[in-house]
């Protein structure tokens, strides 16, 4: 799978960009079919401690899904988003295994 990671308010660490992708590559034990993901992670102008967020944009054949989450930190905004795109593909792919049978 391909993953995109943008900032267009500031330039992400390294280390923030390979922990996005090690957690998003994880997706694909659950829908192996993911074509690609785009994260954005925006800094909200406030001076709230849940000022990052995180947007990720899952591509599967026929149909995208977007998870937003408002966070502390970016690691704890796309652990949130990882968790909510898990139970998406889970539900799909147990829609298409309904279809089938």
């Amino acid at each position: 799978m391909k993953v995109t990671v943008e900032a267009p308010q500031f330039d992400p660490d390294v280390k923030l960009i390979e922990f996005i992708e090690k957690k998003l590559n994880k997706l694909e034990q659950f829908y192996d079919k993911i074509i690609h993901a785009d994260v954005f992670l925006k800094l909200e102008p406030n001076n709230k401690p849940e000022n990052k967020i995180v947007e990720v944009l899952i591509s599967v054949p026929g149909d995208e899904f977007i998870v937003k989450k408002n966070t502390k930190s970016f690691e704890e905004g796309t652990d949130v988003c990882v968790q909510s795109l898990e139970r998406v593909l889970k539900k799909r792919k147990e829609k298409l295994r309904a279809r089938i049978a």
